[in-house]
């Protein structure tokens, strides 16, 4: 993750060392652990709070998905309903051209 964010900033290894060193000499070293707890602490409450809005996201999106996945079911039923009412109709008009090439053959033998 450190390399991404060096190279997020288009920082080289030898820029990275001069701000350590000027954030070593600005804060000391006796300072400098509970600088690093404070930013883990705060990162921490970033991530919890990041975690709780996508929770509160789901749970706000759920009714909205249950009623989306129940109408396209609906919908889809009511396609296939529709598909066998064609496949029928396209069914009987097949018979009855058949069955008006038999009567035209029948008619037209000696």
């Amino acid at each position: 993750m450190l390399n991404t964010v060096f190279l997020f900033l288009n920082l080289g290894g030898g820029e990275a060392f001069i701000i350590v060193l000027v954030i070593l000499l600005f804060f000391g070293s006796d300072k400098l652990p509970e600088l690093a707890k404070g930013l883990g602490r705060g990162l921490r409450e970033i991530n919890d709070a990041k975690a709780q809005i996508q929770n509160e996201i789901t749970k706000s999106t759920d009714g909205f998905t249950s009623e989306i996945k129940k109408h396209t079911s609906e919908i889809q039923s009511e396609i296939d309903k529709a598909g066998d009412s064609i496949k029928r109709q396209v069914a009987n008009v097949n018979q009855a051209i058949a069955d008006e090439g038999k009567t035209i053959e029948d008619t037209l033998k000696p």
